[in-house]
């Protein structure tokens, strides 16, 4: 695994929330040559990320009395109120100049008014949509970083480590919120390539008389054609340890970065078709016991004496 720090440069850094994101990022940073203090409130979060390098104080206040100042303390719980919960009992333990990046996928406008309130206490906000999932620790993440720009070059050892290289996979992208709105239209662009994988791969699935052995065609993609990508390449690993997906139920969460990418797209009058499709089919992926559906096949019924299917 490559790590790497800015000309030597080693810095402290907090982590809030060790699950398993948090966790691979803290551990990254360490073997990057900084010191990471994590809090999580499991005391088994906090001891297995003890067993891999990160200082784990046993609380929010022992964990900010042990940085230097200026602080910086990155964020990994989820979005929405408990990001607020986080800030609020924070804000009384930290001083101006500290800083407080949200690593999360919190939604660009609460970024927007949670710097605004902190910077009132002189406190820096900066927001990082990270992009890398369970990979990120060895590969590294992806971040699109919003913010004060002093404030986030302060940072630029920290993200130096935690991108896949020091010049490359991550960026200030613009002031406060920028870096969240980035990541929310990268999560809606995930949402359509996935689709249109899982629709491809359908089709040839059903195409009986030619036995296609989909893990195969996967990794033929994989290499020269103009569809390989990290996605695909998942898709192969999915496909070759189960090739008929015994066992995964056809139900498809969102996150909610698709659903703000929609409601982004209509606000600037944008056309995004695909997107809106792909979050549409999650939708559909959760009804087992479809009114529209029954209904579709009652007007084919009616207007066309087409068969109904009895349940």
């Amino acid at each position: 695994m490559r790590t790497h720090k800015h000309e030597g440069v080693s810095m402290e850094l907090g982590m809030v929330g060790l699950g398993r994101m948090g966790a691979n990022m803290a551990e990254r940073l360490v073997r990057g040559g900084h010191k990471v203090s994590g809090y999580d409130p499991g005391p088994a979060a906090r001891e297995q990320a003890a067993a891999r390098g990160v200082v784990t104080p046993a609380s929010l206040a022992e964990l900010v009395a042990a940085l230097p100042a200026p602080r910086a303390l990155w964020l990994m719980v989820p979005a929405g109120k408990v990001v607020d919960a986080t800030i609020a009992e924070l804000l009384p333990l930290l001083a101006p100049g500290d800083t407080i990046i949200d690593g999360g996928n919190s939604n660009y406008k609460d970024t927007m008014r949670r710097a605004a309130e902190l910077a009132e206490h002189g406190l820096h906000y900066v927001d990082s949509g990270t992009s890398g999932g369970v990979w990120g620790l060895k590969e590294g993440y992806s971040l699109m970083i919003g913010g004060e720009e002093a404030a986030v070059e302060r940072l630029r050892p920290i993200f130096e480590t935690l991108a896949p290289a020091a010049d490359r996979g991550w960026g200030r992208v613009g002031p406060s919120g920028a870096g969240h709105f980035t990541k929310m239209v990268h999560n809606g662009i995930e949402y359509g390539l996935m689709q249109a994988y899982a629709e491809g791969f359908a089709i040839m699935g059903h195409k009986a008389d030619f036995g296609l052995d989909l893990h195969q065609i996967a990794e033929i993609w994989r290499h020269g054609s103009v569809v390989r990508s990290w996605l695909l390449d998942l898709s192969s690993d999915a496909l070759g340890k189960n090739p008929s997906l015994d066992g995964i139920a056809p139900y498809v969460e969102d996150s909610g970065e698709g659903r703000w990418t929609v409601a982004e797209a209509i606000d600037l009058n944008v056309s995004a078709p695909v997107i809106t499709a792909s979050l549409l089919e999650r939708l559909r992926s959760r009804d087992k016991d479809s009114f529209a559906d029954k209904l579709l096949a009652a007007m084919r019924n009616e207007f066309g004496g087409h068969a109904i299917r009895k349940e």
